[in-house]
């Protein structure tokens, strides 16, 4: 509940500024936990002050912050507060701090932070997504993963910032390589093993024809011959290729629900072939389409655009000078490979290969495990839990990064792995199945002791979280976040024992538990992973 707290600190910094207390909200922050004594629980910066104009610049920055924090006076609400180098600390009330929390916590556990007054510019309109896109008549290969995991973070994030969304599937379904898999298919295929490994059988076919026409002119003649006749709509050509992204839909959804990710539409290359037309005239009819040498036709971005050479900048550039005024909204969230994903399988990495390497060695450590509970479906807690692991070993860095993927450590129980976000999540579930969720938070005062304080303190920064996850769509502000809170959760349960104490302090620490754990659930929901109650 920032919100409540950074407003009651706004109203006593206008009154001391003569400003809206609108200006000093997005100023306001909460203090990260560290193992240090924490100075206080909100903080401002007085550079940021003088900075937006709330308060005069002063050539001494610590008078300046000195004179500022003495005007403000402690209440019921702030205890103290304190002058730092630059910078303006405020010591909070811990029981209201409990208290407010908590109740908004256990009263609207699915929407907690997400109507902050720091998020209210985000909410509303549309955003469209477009994310996955891997080639059809190929299998999924583990290169679209980082595509798909990131795609479904971005639109998961939006939705419950209140945006609209619609997740397209943008496929790989036309083209000269659809033209090779199809001349192959006429000459290496067979339906029959169509019908029992259809994506495999594919695979091998476009090996196998891309091989052969390296040094068999004919083949890439028959290549171009029956993608023209895709052009002209040819009953046979169509007919196969139809056939194919059927099979390859089918295919792709199942790993996708495997996943827990959906799209509201499946699009791809062929849909806008008879809109490529319109396109080009448009381009032309603006002075946009020059021809080369070789005959070919390019929208020329050598003066305008000579720094980027993105594609993704390009398209972009192409769109705002065609006059799309929504073009500047267009982002592209770039990022880099990962190495070393290897499976039993071989070299060649498919998606489906890597979920099955995941799930084969996390049940392999579960049964290994003294913790592991009896579990109803072990296949399918392991699915989830390898699931979860993969996803946060993606997320841990900046998007642009390259890695390089060990299982070993991916499938490690202790750090910062998908394992130990989800083993505190069953630890959790399993503390309140034992004594009980559904009591009201009553009597807080017994979670003033560091161990609560702290937990209390790092959900504070739960919505400047989701805003900067919003504002560059990276997904480690989110995973830092979800860990930290692991950590201090992991401590907490060791030392605030619910069993053997008394009555009132044990409903207390099951509040705060009960309260963490549904935090806890709706990043890992926005992040894609499924908790899972038992591990």
């Amino acid at each position: 509940m920032a919100c409540f707290f950074r407003r009651t600190i706004a109203q006593q910094l206008a009154k001391v500024c003569g400003q809206s207390e609108d200006v000093f909200i997005p100023l306001i922050c909460a203090v990260p936990v560290s193992k240090k004594r924490s100075v206080g629980d909100l903080r401002v910066s007085v550079n940021s002050l003088v900075q937006n104009g709330a308060v005069l610049p002063h050539e001494d920055l610590q008078k300046n912050t000195e004179t500022l924090a003495k005007q403000i006076k402690p209440n019921s609400v702030v205890e103290d507060v304190i002058a730092a180098p630059g910078m303006i600390y405020f010591r909070l009330n811990k029981l209201m701090l409990a208290q407010k929390v908590l109740k908004q916590l256990r009263s609207e556990p699915e929407t907690f932070g997400l109507k902050s007054e720091l998020l209210t510019h985000l909410h509303g309109g549309r955003t469209l997504v477009e994310f996955s896109s891997p080639n059809v008549a190929k299998k999924f290969h583990a290169g679209h993963l980082r595509s798909t995991f990131i795609g479904n973070f971005i639109a998961n994030l939006k939705k419950a910032l209140g945006k609209e969304v619609i997740r397209v599937n943008y496929l790989g379904d036309w083209g000269m390589q659809f033209g090779l898999l199809g001349a192959g298919f006429e000459r290496f295929g067979c339906q029959q093993k169509l019908k029992v490994q259809a994506l495999q059988h594919l695979y091998e076919v476009y090996v196998q024809v891309n091989r052969e026409a390296e040094h068999d002119d004919n083949l890439r003649l028959a290549a171009a011959a029956f993608f023209r006749r895709l052009e002209q709509k040819e009953h046979q050509a169509l007919s196969l290729w139809k056939q194919l992204v059927e099979i390859t839909l089918e295919e792709y959804k199942r790993i996708y629900e495997r996943l827990g990710v959906h799209f509201d539409h499946f699009s791809g290359e062929s849909f806008y072939q008879s809109q490529t037309q319109n396109v080009l005239k448009d381009l032309k009819s603006r002075g946009l389409l020059k021809t080369t040498q070789k005959g070919t036709a390019v929208v020329d971005l050598s003066d305008a655009d000579k720094s980027q050479s993105v594609h993704f900048q390009q398209l972009f550039h192409i769109l705002s000078v065609m006059g799309h005024q929504w073009a500047h909204r267009c982002v592209h969230v770039a990022f880099g490979r990962v190495q070393g994903m290897s499976t039993r399988r071989g070299d060649v990495i498919f998606l489906e290969d890597v979920l099955e390497e995941a799930r084969s060695r996390m049940l392999n450590n579960m049964r290994e495990s003294r913790t592991s509970k009896d579990l109803e479906d072990p296949e399918e807690t392991a699915e989830r839990i390898g699931i979860s692991a993969v996803v946060i070993q993606d997320f841990k860095g900046p998007l642009m990064s390259d890695y390089t993927f060990e299982w070993d450590k991916v499938l490690q129980a202790q750090g910062d792995t998908g394992v130990f976000l989800q083993y505190t999540h069953a630890r959790l579930s399993s503390l309140l199945n034992r004594f009980g969720d559904e009591m009201m938070c009553g009597d807080l005062s017994p979670l003033t002791d560091s161990r609560s304080v702290s937990i209390l303190q790092h959900l504070l920064r739960y919505d400047e979280i989701l805003l900067q996850s919003a504002t560059d769509l990276q997904p480690r502000h989110l995973v830092n976040f979800l860990m930290t809170l692991c950590h201090l959760v992991s401590s907490a349960h060791r030392e605030l024992s619910v069993k053997g104490s008394a009555p009132d302090v044990a409903q207390a620490r099951l509040c705060l538990f009960s309260a963490t754990r549904s935090l806890l659930a709706n990043g890992m929901r926005i992040l894609g992973i499924i908790p899972v109650d038992k591990m």
